[in-house]
């Protein structure tokens, strides 16, 4: 650009009219929201109210943080993603307190660390928005019929037949907010028992999700797919069942978000399609009607995901019936 050019645009710049507004929520594509409905304080005062409470309780939290009926996470990272609350400052806090012995600050700066590395990955990586970080992973099939859209609707709508995974997108559709091991449930009951692009749920999550950030949606819903750099083997997939009686044992989280399943006890209430005709009547819970049936059988659902993940099968890799080892949250 020849340097009469560079005056030129400098005195159009000067003579244009200079805004005296900011423009509104509903300007740049977005519907205004009652603050106090979200039931999450918000700003920097918020942000700071949510780390004191959480410092009182950090030391617990590499043993409370897996069960969502439980005050065990931060809820710190709606403010991560606005940028209220700094990144380096809670590093910084969860370094002292690890340094004096703290377990459960050491597990918590782990999964900070965790945060940052899917932001790299991204950067460096940039195909991972739209393809699987391991390129083999983009050889599996997933269902998409009539069928697989119906199921991924039962899935949105929280209809599964499974209480955790539906407890869970109730969570979601109805706060904008869901725990994470949660979403590592729901995540896996979506990729390797239904059979669907994890795309789709990275899709939903991302517009459910008030604490969205593209690098940690897609980090997370690639660990489930098997088909991140850091991914479980595609041979481990949760069993929803148990995850639900060892993360939500008593049912307390269940029946916040079902509470027509409140009348079950026991295994019932974890998985309702074993339960007595008797005992579904004195709960007063009809399967089919006021609780849905299971959509899928797991077991089934298990034996076509190892076919299904079977083009990406290294040699030496031997199947594993158990749940994983998952991911710290």
């Amino acid at each position: 650009m020849r340097t009469h050019d560079l005056e030129g645009l400098t005195d159009r710049l000067v003579a244009a009219p200079w805004p005296t507004t900011l423009p509104s929520l509903e300007d740049i594509g977005f519907s205004q929201t009652d603050a106090s409905a979200l039931k999450l304080p918000t700003g920097m005062s918020g942000a700071e109210q949510l780390l004191d409470n959480f410092l009182q309780r950090i030391d617990r939290y590499h043993t409370s943080r897996d069960f969502p009926a439980r005050k065990g996470p931060s809820y710190l990272s709606v403010h991560l993603r606005f940028g209220t609350v700094s990144i380096r400052r809670l590093v910084a806090l969860a370094w002292q307190r690890q340094a004096a012995g703290s377990e459960g600050a050491a597990v918590w700066l782990g999964e900070l660390i965790w945060r940052d590395f899917y932001l790299a990955i991204l950067a460096n990586f940039p195909h991972v928005v739209e393809r699987a970080f391991k390129p083999e992973y983009d050889a599996i099939e997933w269902d998409s019929d009539a069928e697989a859209r119906s199921r991924f609707d039962a899935w949105c709508q929280g209809r599964t037949g499974y209480p955790l995974v539906d407890a869970a997108m109730a969570q979601i559709n109805q706060t904008g907010y869901m725990h994470n091991r949660l979403r590592m449930v729901v995540g896996s009951f979506l990729v390797k028992d239904l059979g669907i692009d994890w795309r789709w749920g990275e899709r939903y999550f991302a517009r459910k999700l008030i604490d969205f950030e593209l690098a940690s949606n897609n980090g997370g819903w690639q660990w489930v797919a098997s088909s991140g750099c850091d991914a479980q083997p595609y041979f481990r997939i949760f069993n929803p069942v148990s995850q639900s009686e060892k993360f939500d044992p008593q049912g307390q989280f269940i029946r916040r978000y079902l509470p027509q399943l409140s009348g079950l006890e026991g295994r019932s209430l974890h998985a309702p399609w074993t339960a007595k005709p008797a005992e579904l009547q004195a709960a007063g819970v009809q399967l089919g009607g006021n609780y849905p049936q299971p959509i899928v059988d797991h077991a089934k659902a298990r034996t076509r995901t190892l076919l299904r993940y079977a083009v990406v099968k290294k040699p030496g890799a031997l199947p594993n019936a158990q749940d994983s080892a998952v991911k710290p949250q």
